[in-house]
């Protein structure tokens, strides 16, 4: 596995999978969602107090790579790392089976902050890269 920023532990429940048994697809977005609230939260940051105060993330892109699929019950790690990438903080993040360290996904997410309405250069995303 690369350096990560910071790792997940989670388990697949049974209603995430499809008739094939297996995870749908749509889930392992919202793993990764999930994982990058949770980042965030480690540094200290909320996404509610962030709006209160008028500044809000926005996903502007995903891209998923879908490898080997997890299955109900399995324990896996969602991991990822961001660089700052222009006005934009991308995360790169990695699911993998906890039992082989089997790569499942492979997501870049790129996103962006609006601060009172209007697309920012990334500045709030510059304070909290220095808290890593």
């Amino acid at each position: 596995m690369n350096e990560y920023h910071f790792t997940l532990p989670m388990k697949v429940r049974d209603y995430e999978c499809d008739l094939q048994g297996v995870v749908n697809n749509s889930n392992y977005q919202r793993y990764m969602e999930h994982t990058r609230h949770e980042f965030l939260e480690s540094l200290g940051e909320n996404f509610g107090v962030m709006h209160e105060n008028g500044i809000d993330a926005f996903v502007a892109r995903v891209d998923i790579q879908f490898k080997t699929s997890l299955r109900s019950g399995d324990h896996f790690i969602s991991s990822l790392y961001v660089k700052k990438e222009g006005p934009k903080l991308v995360f790169y993040q990695d699911i993998f089976r906890a039992s082989d360290q089997v790569l499942a996904a492979k997501g870049r997410v790129e996103t962006v902050v609006v601060e009172h309405g209007k697309l920012t250069r990334g500045e709030y995303f510059d304070e909290v890269l220095k808290k890593l």
